[in-house]
């Protein structure tokens, strides 16, 4: 399995983001590994929780599903060791705070090392408040991702900075803009603006649901995520691998030549 930087090694990297146990973990497990075979850079795996406050309908119901098949995080953890030898792109888990401290955030730490977790992304964690997790994780090499927003203070993106590795997860006004001409602009401006603060890559997501949004995002950003629109995009094909396989591989190879395009 790679490393985070590496994504980003002289490409755009494209990540993509699904609910693990989503209808089940079975069938989470076969999509890592088809999304890996298909070109994805990073693979970004939700942790289900009932309460996803940062997540929009369509991955709150996908976590509602997840949850009903029985998920929980450690099944996910050894579902994820098991992934270790057969996928190439580094897994970044997503996940609330109430999930890792039930847990235990050393025990998790340790364990999502072991499984192989390259990054983890804790979005109601405040940054300043991070400092035990964060150090839990780096201590065992995983990165500790932040977010950053566009109404982010040029102070607050520094002060985020400094405490992120891996990538910056940049949240992005794409997927709001009724004009993508219009758009274009701020969202420049404020990449730039993160730019100017770190020398991490950075990725832009939420609402970069299209080819064409991809490519847009992808000729500010360093990456794009993609989550939403996958997940509704599979959805109706409950655990039918066939399904999958076929709408997964036409729709990942569209997001792909859309973001080297922007490269």
């Amino acid at each position: 399995m790679n490393g985070i930087s590496q994504a980003f090694d002289g490409k755009k990297a494209l990540i993509t983001y699904i609910t693990a146990g989503d209808p089940d973990l079975e069938t989470t497990a076969f999509l890592l590994k088809l999304l890996d075979e298909r070109g994805v850079d990073i693979l970004e795996v939700g942790i289900p929780f009932s309460d996803p406050l940062a997540d929009g309908p369509v991955i709150q119901q996908a976590g509602q599903r997840a949850l009903k098949s029985g998920t929980t995080l450690k099944k996910l953890l050894a579902m994820l060791a098991s992934l270790k030898e057969e996928v190439n792109a580094p897994l970044v888990l997503m996940g609330y705070m109430n999930s890792l401290m039930a847990y235990g955030l050393e025990a998790f730490a340790k364990d999502a090392a072991e499984a192989g977790v390259a990054g983890v992304i804790v979005p109601d964690l405040p940054f300043h408040q991070s400092e035990e997790l964060a150090g839990q994780l780096r201590s065992r090499g995983v990165d500790f991702i932040l977010m950053v927003t566009p109404n982010s203070t040029q102070e607050r993106l520094s002060a985020i900075a400094e405490k992120a590795s891996g990538f910056l997860y940049c949240v992005s006004l794409l997927g709001v803009t009724g004009n993508e001409e219009k758009g274009n602009a701020p969202v420049e401006e404020y990449i730039q603006r993160v730019r100017s603060c770190t020398k991490l890559p950075l990725a832009l997501g939420f609402g970069v649901g299209t080819p064409e949004r991809a490519k847009a995002a992808a000729s500010v950003a360093d990456g794009v995520i993609v989550g939403s629109a996958l997940i509704s995009l599979l959805e109706p094909c409950g655990a039918d691998r066939k399904q999958i396989e076929e709408k997964a591989t036409e729709f990942i190879g569209s997001l792909r030549a859309a973001v080297d395009s922007a490269g």
